[in-house]
């Protein structure tokens, strides 16, 4: 059984930046509930955290096990594996993990530069596009400034 509850899936550009001729990937915002791991007394894991390397910390619930907030969520592709030698709940290389709380208070527009920095990986950002009249086209990159 997993600890994941898919949130949504939507297409990104699979560099980071959309233009002509550029592939897409999907990516899936995975969520996990409050009770996951939840401290709470008498919810099940008194014993510990199993989640704790590799999730945000686990958050209170109430006796429902509902709190205001999920504990988190996992951003992940299509070709993301889940399941590592630390737990077959872990998934590898994900792109963003945030707090529950930390989704709730994202912009779509924060969110979606997190997600496409993340894409990018070591790439500048593409700054311009030139389409020549041939059809022919170049991607331009930011240049770096460290």
């Amino acid at each position: 059984m997993s600890i994941y509850a898919t949130l949504w899936k939507l297409k990104f550009p699979k560099e980071g930046d959309e233009y002509l001729g550029c592939n897409w990937i999907k990516v899936t915002a995975q969520g996990v509930p409050a009770h996951i791991g939840t401290p709470t007394p008498g919810k099940g894991y008194e014993d510990g955290d199993p989640y704790a390397e590799f999730l945000p910390p686990p958050v209170e619930t109430d006796e429902n096990w509902d709190a205001p907030f999920m504990r988190a969520v996992v951003f992940i592709t299509e070709y993301s594996k889940k399941g590592t030698t630390r737990s077959g709940q872990e998934y590898v290389n994900p792109l963003l993990v945030l707090t529950g709380e930390e989704y709730a208070n994202i912009t779509f527009e924060e969110l979606h530069t997190r997600l496409c920095d993340a894409l990018r990986g070591n790439r500048n950002p593409v700054v311009i596009e030139i389409i020549n009249p041939d059809g022919t086209h170049k991607i331009i990159r930011d240049k770096k400034t460290d």
